[in-house]
This record gives C-alpha cells, sequence and structure tokens, in this order.
C-alpha cells in the first residue's frame, strides 16, 4: 500500500517567504502570502518548522468582522534568515 509523504518545501522557497515576512513590521496575511506565491503547504511547513507563527485575526472588512490568518517570522526564524545570509 503506498504511503502519502509531504514534500518539504526547496530552501529557496522557504528563504523567500521568510525574507517577505521579515520585512513586513507586522507579518502578512495569508492571501498576502498567496499571491506572491506561497502555497499554504508552505507556510504550514514553516510553522510546523516553528519558523514562522499563524494567528487568527479580526479585522474590519468592508465595514464587517472577519477574520484572517496572520502570519509572521519567528525569533528562530529570524535566526535561521540570518544564519543563511552569511
Amino acid at each position: 500500500m503506498p504511503t502519502h509523504s509531504r514534500r518539504r518545501s526547496p530552501p529557496a522557497t522557504r528563504r523567500r517567504a521568510l525574507e517577505l515576512l521579515a520585512a513586513s513590521r507586522d507579518g502578512c496575511t495569508e492571501r498576502v502570502m498567496m499571491v506572491h506565491g506561497f502555497s499554504v503547504d508552505i507556510l504550514a511547513d514553516m510553522v510546523r518548522a516553528k519558523l514562522a507563527a499563524a494567528k487568527i485575526e479580526r479585522v474590519m472588512a468592508g465595514g464587517r468582522p472577519t477574520e484572517v490568518v496572520g502570519v509572521r517570522i519567528t525569533d528562530a526564524g529570524s535566526r535561521t534568515l540570518s544564519k543563511r545570509a552569511k
């Protein structure tokens, strides 16, 4: 019986995602990350690796409250990014 294995995100893709999060003081929404070409799987991999943190946030959109997923880089993500820059 075949098993399903999840591919890890390529290091270059993960690095670009971390750079985008690091450049934004308040992080980005999941939707913004997707517009920049990052899949939910890549974001989930970074959260599982503790390089990023995701949190449901309530915001007002069009005068109505809605929920979005906010993604921020963690200290571990920042350290990983700075190690790779050297």
